[in-house]
């Protein structure tokens, strides 16, 4: 029998961004994990255990992305051990079935390969890759194999070494203090060889937190009015702080709501014309009272007008109401006092709000929209406010009306590999458009319904194939669509060929 070592590598990660709405979300995926009958000789009699978080009479073992073994059992249980026999050498991941006769999504990966060198765990950082005055990292290092024991190591200092035990879900956690370049390894018993290294982990050493992101909420994105409510949101980088709102140098004591743990809403009642300006800021700290505060988000700006001034005059060069696709188009914004603050607002089937802001050194301003499509068909306005006291503003200007025909820019489709793709791996191709805040979809070519979807605010994304096998060979292209506020669809990109090794 050839000699066989097994590894686990974990293909999910800890995403941090801000979403539009906090959803409660149970993940059913279940883990897989292997034991060996001798930990002297890791690579025999290797079996697989698939752990279900819903009781179950279904499992399903995978292997290089084609299934190999199902099972159906006469009463449900929380797991199932598939015994690994004959040419047992590949990638492998489970599934467990649901009440609705559907199927989880697939587990994490266990790669089955020879002995002569033990193949890396992985490496990632909990809940950040920094450290603070008050805030330490934890470093992860994921295993597949039971009962190994995993070894961190810091780059350039031999002296650091921290060992830990694998835990039941085959992984073992560590505290970090200092900065610097971690990798970890696992040994199956203490005379054992080491694997090979995890792909290193950078932790940084930060005077202050990086920065949260704040916003205006889509519903205060428009020309406000005085006495109107307005909502930002502060997102930061983590969950489980304390968060402060700002208006300068000043902390701002209001109203504040939460449906996340990295975020909370601001909530300011009765809006005067002045709190057009100064800019917001916000920022966070861990509940330690003695935890360094985050360095301030970039600032985020509320228009405030009580149009007690005439209204500017917005024209449109060049002056046609259906510029070319692809054309830049100048909105300028003419009003009649030097030293204001010009608002561009756009109004379409989602509201008005505030496209961008500007403050030019005279009277005039000029907002350029670049490579204008189909997504830029809107009715656009503007006004300006006074930034010194008493903070008046504008009527708003009349509406300049775009109408942009035709399809949007056809996005391009790149492979994120090179040659041939290993059975069992995941393909990564990644859809670069022009325009941002839609959603991306990546089809086989001839299909007509897409094999992965995904928003992005940019004007690109990676959608990704997993756990390809055979069946995945082929060409393949994507495009990109948008439902609202413009209801539209890019053309399909060029085809990109994917191959399998051994298809």
């Amino acid at each position: 029998m050839i000699a066989l070592l097994v590894s686990f590598l974990l293909l999910w990660g800890f995403t941090l961004g801000p979403v539009a709405e906090a959803a409660v979300f149970f993940d059913t995926r279940p883990s897989l994990s292997a034991k060996s009958e001798s930990q002297l000789e890791p690579w025999t009699n290797i079996t697989l255990t698939c752990k279900a978080q819903l009781v179950t009479m279904d499992f399903e073992l995978l292997k290089d992305g084609t299934s190999q073994e199902l099972v159906h059992l006469h009463s449900p249980t929380i797991k199932h051990q598939f015994l690994l026999t004959g040419d047992i050498w590949g990638l492998y991941r489970c599934r467990s079935g649901l009440s609705n006769d559907g199927w989880t999504e697939l587990s994490n990966l266990v790669e089955v390969t020879g002995p002569k060198s033990l193949p890396s765990p992985w490496l990632s950082t909990e809940p950040v890759s920094w450290i603070t005055p008050g805030l330490n990292a934890t470093l992860v290092c994921h295993g597949g194999l039971q009962g190994v024991t995993f070894l961190l190591r810091r780059k350039g200092d031999d002296a650091f070494l921290e060992v830990a035990k694998a835990g039941e879900d085959v992984e073992a956690t560590f505290l970090v203090h200092k900065a610097g370049d971690y990798s970890c390894t696992y040994r199956t018993h203490a005379a054992g060889t080491p694997s090979d290294p995890s792909a290193p982990v950078t932790i940084k050493e930060l005077a202050a937190p990086p920065p949260p992101a704040l916003n205006v909420d889509r519903e205060s994105a428009g020309i406000l009015r005085p006495g109107d409510k307005a909502t930002l949101v502060c997102v930061a980088p983590l969950s489980g702080v304390e968060f402060q709102l700002r208006q300068g140098e000043k902390e701002l004591p209001v109203p504040r709501s939460s449906s996340n743990p990295d975020r909370t809403y601001f909530h300011l009642e009765a809006l005067a014309p002045r709190d057009s300006r100064p800019y917001y800021t916000c920022r966070y700290r861990l509940w330690n009272q003695q935890s360094a505060w985050s360095e301030d988000s970039k600032p985020a700006e509320l228009i405030v007008s009580n149009e007690q001034l005439p209204a500017p005059e917005l024209l449109a060069q060049p002056a046609s109401r259906s510029p070319e696709p692809g054309a830049l188009v100048r909105l300028r914004c003419l009003g009649p006092l030097v030293g204001m603050r010009f608002a561009l607002v756009r109004e379409d089937a989602g509201g008005r709000r505030v496209h961008r802001v500007l403050s030019p050194a005279g009277t005039e301003a000029t907002f350029e929209l670049r490579n204008v499509s189909v997504a830029d068909s809107a009715n656009y306005s503007c006004v300006y406010v006074d930034p010194e006291p008493p903070f008046s503003g504008s009527v708003p200007s009349a509406s300049v009306e775009l109408q942009v025909e035709g399809p949007p820019p056809r996005p391009r489709l790149r492979a994120l590999w090179s040659g041939a793709v290993t059975p069992g791996r995941d393909a990564v191709l990644r859809c670069e458009g022009l325009v941002p805040d839609v959603t991306f979809e990546l089809l086989r070519v001839g299909d007509t319904k897409p094999l992965e979807r995904l928003h992005a605010i940019h004007p690109s994304a990676d959608l990704t194939l997993t756990y390809v096998g055979p069946q995945h060979a082929g060409n393949y292209s994507c495009r990109y669509r948008s439902w609202w506020p413009n209801r539209f669809e890019s053309e399909l990109s060029d085809p990109v060929q994917l191959l399998v090794a051994g298809a």
